[in-house]
């Protein structure tokens, strides 16, 4: 949904203030918001992991 939201706004945004140099500025803008999207999903998908790997120590070290 943000992604979607984000490239709505870059697409607004051209049209308003033209094809110039600001098309520049517009993309940064829009690249950085992809990369922290991609950073989030990464980060939740190891803290997934390490808890999951949590847990399994934790069966490991109560059935001793």
């Amino acid at each position: 949904m943000v992604i979607g939201v984000t490239f709505v706004l870059f697409i607004v945004s051209l049209f308003t203030s033209g094809f110039t140099h600001n098309l520049f500025l517009e993309a940064g803008v829009l690249l950085v918001s992809i990369k922290l999207i991609i950073m989030n999903y990464k980060n939740s998908s190891t803290n997934q992991e390490l808890l999951n790997k949590i847990d399994e120590l934790r069966e490991i070290l109560t059935k001793k």
